[in-house]
């Protein structure tokens, strides 16, 4: 049987669905891929909750990446060859057990890669360095804070962060993942017992830093900006600050986008800063994303990268894979498992 994870509607966890499908076929330049581990990010849950641009229109089917093996190959694909071990990078609609996508967003994986950790590399690790890399051209010598330091973004750019030789850095989290942060060479700050911005003016005698990544957006982000260091450069790549739960708030919703930074050129301009959005559903170079995720799979064969999953949830159980998320429990990647 051929099913797929449904959002029916803006809501809780509760309005996920599972739904038979038809198994999809490729069309010239696709592929179809047999999906054995899917990925959750919070932009899902977010889309759930109706937050979050673009998304489908409800009923949909969410899911940026997954690993499995090729089922069906369309007309003028080459390099690929059934029952190849691969992971692909979706638009839309990967958490299903058969999903159709381009053959330039799809890549064979190494055999000492398992497909567990190959469904955990896309969305966190091209994010995580394409602000970094991509975008930031990071340096040993910079220094960098990372909020949600113990989620899947977070511990991705700290990896990235410890291969590139940087050693000024700052993450926030709650106290309970401060651990994992420190054995990157962090600095971990407790998000709910301390003060960033007076942690980070303290220890860098009110210079600031160089980088700051952002996931929590509103008035956050104002936040952020009062500790970028003259010519930093901030990412903001989400807006938990919007959904705090489960359940959709559109007061809380509506508060998170008012309280938003409302950015001076000339400002900015007299301190050479720079803020940028990613989004990496949809960024549409290809040749970009092809060599990022080659420079990723280089620094797991190197053992520079090691994708951290949290938990593995069968599919049928993606209304607690979400709860779980929510709460904010997750060290590292949740991921949905569609193959017995």
């Amino acid at each position: 049987m051929a099913y797929r994870v449904v959002i029916t509607k803006a809501g809780g966890p509760n309005v996920l669905d599972i739904q038979e499908i038809s198994i999809p076929k490729p069309g010239p330049n696709e592929v179809c891929i047999e999906v054995h581990f899917a990925g959750i990010n919070f932009a899902d849950t977010l889309m759930r909750l109706g937050f979050y641009r673009p998304r489908p229109p409800f009923p949909f089917t969410p899911g940026y990446e997954v690993s499995g093996v090729i089922y069906a190959l369309g007309d003028e694909v080459e390099h690929f060859e059934i029952g190849q071990r691969v992971v692909g990078l979706m638009q839309n609609g990967g958490q299903a057990s058969h999903v159709v996508t381009d053959a330039s967003r799809t890549l064979a994986i190494p055999d000492e890669l398992s497909l567990e950790a190959a469904a955990s590399m896309p969305v966190i690790y091209i994010t995580a360095h394409h602000m970094l890399h991509h975008l930031g051209n990071l340096n040993p010598s910079d220094s960098v804070l990372i909020h949600g330091g113990g989620g899947g973004v977070g511990i991705a750019a700290l990896q990235l962060c410890k291969w590139m030789g940087v050693s000024k850095i700052w993450a926030t989290a709650s106290s309970s993942k401060a651990d994992i942060i420190q054995s990157y060479g962090a600095v971990a700050i407790d998000r709910h017992n301390e003060d960033f911005v007076e942690c980070v003016r303290s220890q860098t005698d009110g210079r600031g830093v160089d980088h700051i990544l952002d996931p929590i957006g509103g008035g956050h982000l104002k936040r952020s900006l009062s500790v970028l260091a003259q010519g930093g450069k901030l990412y903001t790549f989400g807006m938990s600050s919007a959904a705090p739960s489960s359940k959709r708030s559109l007061w809380k919703a509506i508060k998170a986008l008012r309280s938003r930074p409302r950015f001076d050129p000339m400002i900015m301009m007299s301190r050479n800063q720079g803020v940028f959005g990613v989004h990496m559903g949809t960024w549409s170079d290809e040749k970009v994303l092809q060599k990022q995720m080659q420079n990723i799979i280089k620094g797991i064969q190197e053992g520079a990268l090691t994708p951290i999953i949290d938990s593995i949830y069968m599919a049928r159980d993606v209304q607690a894979a979400h709860q779980h998320i929510h709460d904010g429990k997750n060290i590292g990647k949740v991921l949905l498992k569609f193959v017995d």
